[in-house]
């Protein structure tokens, strides 16, 4: 039989010798002779882990974070640029479109008042020569009435010639029926 280490023979223990696939002594990690090992390495590791965090890993990741930093500055520069160009584009075009309103009804307001001015003179004329055909129209009546009322006189004189030659037999003479006609005219 094998040689079990620590343990006195003939006992039997639940730990497995070296020969059957064990390890002699307990888990190493709890193993107190082993702690004062255990302690440097670990003090070793951790400064060599923060010697690499410190000197290699933050400073590229610290470089990192700045340009990363400077390009969202100067994303949002540019953004702001841009806003501040469109903000000008805009007031221009509004300031454009207002003067673009303004001639348009400074233009109608022109064209409304050569409109009237041209109306107003042909209203005019056409007022004068409305005017002028109806004084020639009233003329042309005045003279038409003339004419009639001298027909009428004579047709009256005739008439009145006639009747007196019909009751009394005498053609009266022209003098004295134009003298009654007239007479009876006027009243």
């Amino acid at each position: 039989m094998a040689e079990s280490h620590g343990t006195p023979q003939g006992q039997k223990t639940g730990a497995r010798t070296e020969s059957e696939g064990g390890h002699g002594g307990g888990f190493p990690p709890f193993d107190s002779s082993t702690f004062a090992s255990q302690l440097l390495s670990l003090v070793i590791a951790f400064v060599a882990l923060y010697v690499i965090v410190s000197r290699i890993a933050l400073p590229r990741v610290s470089s990192v974070i700045d340009a990363r930093q400077n390009v969202i500055e100067g994303d949002l520069a540019q953004a702001q640029k841009l806003k501040d160009a469109s903000d000008a584009a805009l007031k221009a075009y509004e300031n454009e479109l207002a003067a673009a309103r303004a001639r348009a009804q400074a233009i109608s307001a022109e064209t409304r008042e050569k409109l009237s001015a041209a109306s107003e003179v042909e209203r005019k004329k056409l007022e004068e020569r409305l005017s002028h055909k109806l004084a020639e129209a009233e003329k042309t009546i005045a003279a038409t009435r003339e004419a009639a009322m001298r027909n009428v006189r004579g047709i009256a004189a005739e008439a009145a010639a006639a009747i007196v030659e019909r009751l009394t037999g005498v053609l009266p003479d022209g003098k004295s029926v134009d003298s009654a006609v007239d007479a009876s005219l006027k009243g």
